[in-house]
């Protein structure tokens, strides 16, 4: 019954070496520990990682800018302190206006 299987294959993968190559490409292709569905979504992570890292250098810039803006000046730094930290002058009353 073998046989019979094995006389019904092409001469070309009856050939030990072909066989063999063919076998360990399917090992690599599907289970070995870094095979080519884990290759794949190794590399669609590396993109989101990439997606991220571009995302944070914007932050980064945008919060250097802000930051070099209030500490140069006390106006700005003080609506800041205002909007953010609800501090208040002496005699002064604040009221906040909570939008649903």
């Amino acid at each position: 019954m073998f046989t019979n299987l094995i006389n019904k294959l092409p001469p070309f993968l009856r050939n030990k070496y072909v066989l063999v190559t063919l076998v360990f490409l399917v090992w690599l292709l599907f289970f070995d520990k870094n095979n080519l569905i884990m290759q794949f979504r190794l590399s669609q992570n590396l993109e989101d990682l990439k997606e991220q890292k571009e995302f944070y250098e914007e932050e980064i810039t945008n919060d250097s800018a802000n930051l070099k803006n209030l500490m140069g000046n006390p106006d700005s730094l003080e609506k800041f302190a205002r909007e953010k930290f609800l501090m208040k002058k002496e005699n002064e009353d604040v009221f906040l206006i909570i939008e649903e």
